[in-house]
């Protein structure tokens, strides 16, 4: 994309670029059975250390029921448990395990190896220029 990159092209090219660079990452994951969505829910059980179905629900932006589903899959495979919230037992709160908690650390060391690998195979120049993107990046993001 050499010269005037029109605002509506960039936002194509990007898209697509992200899409299929998101699809490989997500590849790299240490159990193959679980959905994205799963392995997404988990990582954010072990990042926040736990949290309601409701709140799940919200942060993956599906109903409720479909999350229970999720949450029902993960703790039937020994990745999370469900407590009673101290505060209100009528409240559920589910929390990763440490087989949950391992699992995810497996799956990011695998994602970082394999995205390492390809950025050491890029020059100094490309991989400035992706420095400078991913800031860019992260800020669209938190928009």
């Amino acid at each position: 994309m050499n010269g005037r990159v029109s605002t509506h092209d960039l936002s194509s090219v990007l898209r697509i670029a992200v899409a299929r660079l998101s699809r490989r990452l997500r590849a790299e994951k240490e159990d193959d059975e679980l959905s994205d969505s799963q392995t997404a829910t988990l990582g954010y059980l072990v990042r926040e250390g736990s949290g309601t179905i409701g709140r799940l629900s919200e942060v993956e932006r599906v109903k409720p029921p479909s999350m229970n589903r999720t949450v029902n899959r993960l703790e039937a495979a020994g990745y999370v448990e469900r407590t009673s919230d101290a505060a209100d037992g009528r409240k559920v709160i589910v929390v990763p395990t440490d087989r949950g908690v391992q699992l995810v650390a497996e799956t990011r060391r695998r994602r970082d190896a394999w995205l390492h690998q390809r950025l050491e195979s890029l020059s100094l120049e490309q991989r400035e220029t992706l420095a400078s993107a991913a800031k860019i990046m992260r800020e669209l993001a938190d928009s």
